[in-house]
């Protein structure tokens, strides 16, 4: 009897209590709805949504709707409140809000926007994404219209402007001095920029593309690899009711002087090099059913490579060398789709992609004795090179009632060809030989992909599968000449099949001050590499493991303009294909790239701690970030006993770690000027490791602990000129930093250029030149077992560059 007078009476206390405990605490409502076409339908990615007191207007909140035309605003007091609704091309929309006290959420359902016929015919729509640092301050998102400096160029080429990008000396991207970076097309790897790897960005137009975007720290929903992040490029699409489209036409010279003249008795380098970027987009809009199509055609010729330089051997021998490669690369795209608003629960889209690269390079490589300048070697090549990609996509997405509630299916395949053929002369002053290459590969992707997601009273739930089936069959043709340095029986085939399965989940949580965002994505992995049984070195060999890799992102906000995150990802960089293939390949006469079948995955557990800071007219955003690598993936070079060639094998070299500070600061200065730089500053470490090079022969390598603070800085000025003139200037400085077996010195260079609004905003041109100073070299020193190289590579870096651009 006493314990139930007790909880009696603690029952009566707390029912006195509670209306004051309620009136002392200050009710907040969560406000939510989607934006949406009135005529199609379909949802309206990135509106502005601003929320202002009924009495005098002022700013309460704001913000865009996300993807799918979803908005939400935390945190909102009850009362009378207008929101007013913008978008460029569509009539802004204001509608009176009562918040009430009953309910900690609401809902404002579907709100249609309506077109603005006037503005949509006189006045050309010309609003973008703002580019910057997302809300959650995991994504950079950046419009490559508005890189005036790089347009007419290529991705590539686009990217060394953004914050946290650069390019190694062999063509590659690195994300804070990693170049593990997964490349993402639409959100979908691509054989075009390569499953795991990087291949053709310097290649693919910038003209196609609508905006760049930087992921440093993915959640689960992503695939695992890729330790740096992910770089996910977006093609341009439009979405406008009726027929409308965007032709363009850029063209360029590069070389326009040689920057060191060639070695004695070679062909000439490449100058006046020309460049040429003809595009096409249309698209066609229906009631439900949005058609498009986008053709990129990019010619170029380019001096891709003019190194000097000088190898010293132990025993006193010294080479002067030159490596000059003229390229001529054609680059076509095609791609097109159709999207089917079924209801307004259900759409349906189909896409299409065909590719077609072709690339010819055409060498010489001469050798001389330091001393006395006799030659000792001439060494030409041709290379003919042919890719083809075609992927088709099916994708299907039914949105449930509830604002934000779906499920999409979706399933992708590629077929992608590598059809190539390599000829050396080898002109000794003895004899002459002659090797050559065929290599064909088939390779065949399948992607199924299941994801869902569903918002919760405080934060949402997210879950999916992924199935991947890829299969590439390679076969390397080798004709050796006279006298031919490599093994005779270099040729042969090899097939390579991988398997993976994956689940995934993630929750995201959301209060005033707090925010949690935690995944945990579930792989198996499965990987067969049959290789021909007569093969010297490489047996069969394979792998296959399951794995765990969680993701975690805390975050406080101070207030309404600061706010911490703190980050943690467990991600994995698996061996591609080619850098397990068996066949050796020509980098040099002297150089020979070879796969290393037994090569495994590198794990790496990153960190972060990020700050953002927002005011008026800018932001600043401030990252520390550390990074432990296991099983460091890294090519090493090493020389055949009793032969000059050296033998570039990938091998796992143990633990590295990269640690670093960056900085992004955004500020409009005046009407006319913004300033947008981005500092990094890393330290690359590598710990003492010894492998073994097993091909042609066993050789030994060991490497003492490297350690070395690079970084680089980027500036970018934006100019808003008199008669809808806009200019940028981009200065970027590289630090010097470790490579694999040395280091390459500091690099600089400065970009600018110039456009104008034409025919009523319809039309646009452009003027750009890139490295304008001529400064942008490199210069590398590696040390191998038994030789030290010195290297300063004089490519072409400048390239002026004029377009034109018309929308209808």
């Amino acid at each position: 009897m006493l314990p139930m007078m007790i909880k009696i009476k603690h029952l009566l206390v707390l029912l006195i209590f509670l209306p004051f405990a309620s009136w002392s605490q200050v009710h907040t409502v969560t406000l939510s709805g989607t934006i949406k076409d009135a005529k199609s339908k379909t949802t309206i990615p990135f509106v502005n949504v601003l929320l202002k007191n009924a009495k005098d207007s002022s700013f309460v909140a704001g913000g865009l709707s996300n993807d799918h035309g979803l908005f939400s605003m935390e945190g909102i007091k009850s009362g009378n409140y207008l929101l007013a609704i913008s978008y460029v091309g569509y009539t802004t929309r204001i509608q009176p809000v009562l918040l009430g006290n009953l309910s900690n959420f609401q809902d404002l359902g579907i709100i249609e926007l309506q077109e603005d016929a006037k503005a949509l015919k006189e006045v050309v729509i010309s609003g973008q994404q703002q580019d910057g640092l997302n809300a959650k301050m995991d994504k950079k998102s950046f419009s490559v219209a508005a890189n005036i400096s790089q347009a007419g160029g290529s991705v590539l080429q686009a990217m060394k402007n953004l914050p946290g990008v650069t390019t190694t000396s062999d063509g590659k991207l690195e994300l804070r001095g990693s170049d593990k970076v997964a490349i993402l097309i639409d959100g979908k790897q691509s054989a075009i920029t390569g499953f795991g790897g990087q291949t053709s960005l310097d290649n693919i137009p910038a003209s196609a593309i609508e905006r760049i975007e930087i992921i440093n720290n993915p959640s689960a929903k992503f695939d695992a690899n890729g330790n740096a992040g992910i770089i996910n490029i977006i093609y341009k699409k439009n979405k406008q009711e009726g027929f409308n489209g965007k032709i363009g036409l850029s063209a360029g010279l590069g070389a326009l002087w040689q920057r060191k003249e060639n070695l004695p008795g070679i062909r000439p380098q490449y100058q006046g090099t020309p460049k040429l970027n003809p595009s096409l987009s249309l698209n066609y809009r229906k009631n439900k059913v949005n058609t498009f199509f986008q053709g990129d055609w990019l010619y170029t010729q380019t001096l891709n490579r003019n190194e000097f330089a000088e190898r010293t051997y132990d025993n006193g021998e010294q080479i002067q060398q030159q490596v000059k490669r003229n390229r001529i690369t054609t680059f076509a795209t095609a791609k097109t789709g159709m999207d089917w608003t079924i209801n307004a629960n259900n759409t349906f889209n189909v896409s299409a992609l065909f590719n077609r690269e072709k690339i010819t390079d055409r060498g010489d490589i001469p050798y001389f004795n330091s001393l006395n300048m006799e030659r000792l070697r001439l060494w030409q090549f041709l290379e003919d090179e042919v890719k083809y990609t075609a992927t088709a996509s099916a994708n299907y997405s039914h949105h449930f009632e509830q604002p934000g509630h779906q499920l999409n299916a979706s399933f992708n395949y590629t077929f992608h060809r590598e059809d190539e053929k390599y000829f050396f002369t080898n002109i000794m002053p003895s004899f002459t030989g002659e090797d050559s290459f065929k290599l064909l590969s088939d390779e065949r992707v399948s992607d199924l992909n299941v994801d869902y997601v569903r918002p919760l009273k405080y934060g949402r739930i997210e879950g999916g599968l992924k199935f991947r089936s890829r299969s590439i069959p390679v076969n390397m043709q080798f004709f050796p000449g006279l006298n031919s340095p490599l093994d005779v029986n270099a040729g042969g085939w090899a097939d390579y099949k991988e398997t993976i399965p994956a689940l995934y989940g993630n929750y995201v949580f959301e209060s005033n001050k707090f925010e949690l965002e935690a995944g945990l994505r579930l792989e198996y992995v499965k990987v067969d590499y049959k290789v021909n049984p007569g093969h010297n070195t490489y047996k069969s060999d394979g792998y296959e493991y399951t794995k765990p890799y969680p993701n975690l992102r805390l975050a406080y906000k101070l207030d309404e303009r600061n706010k911490f995150s703190v980050f943690y990802n467990y991600r994995i960089d698996r061996p591609n294909e080619v850098d397990i293939r068996i066949f050796p390949k020509y980098d040099e006469p002297e150089l020979i790239k070879v796969g290393n079948p037994a090569l495994r995955p590198q794990f790496t557990s990153s960190f972060e701690l990020g700050y953002k800071n927002n005011w008026d007219k800018g932001n600043l955003y401030t990252a520390l970030y550390h990074r432990i690598t296991d099983g460091t993936i890294t090519r090493i070079a090493t020389q055949a006993p009793g032969s000059t060639l050296l033998y570039n094998i990938f091998q796992n070299a143990g633990r590295s770690y990269n640690s670093g500070l960056e900085l992004i600061f955004q500020q409009k200065l005046t009407d006319w000027l913004s300033l947008n730089t981005n500092a990094n500053i890393y330290q690359n470490t590598i710990n003492a490791f010894s492998v073994e090079n097993k091909y042609p022969v066993s050789v030994a390598y060991s490497a003492p602990r490297q350690q070395l603070i690079s970084g680089n800085l980027k500036v970018n000025g934006a100019f808003k000129l008199p008669q809808k003139f806009e200019a940028q200037l981009t200065g970027i400085y590289l630090a010097p930093d470790i490579i694999p077996q040395g280091k390459i010195d500091s690099r600089f260079s400065l970009d600018m250029g110039i456009k104008k609004d034409i025919q009523k905003g319809a039309g646009e041109l452009f003027l750009n030149a890139t490295d304008v100073l001529n400064t942008l070299r490199i210069s590398k020193r590696i040390t191998g077992n038994g030789f030290q190289l010195k290297s300063t590579d004089y490519l072409e870096t400048q390239v002026f560059r004029l377009g034109y651009s018309y929308k209808f």
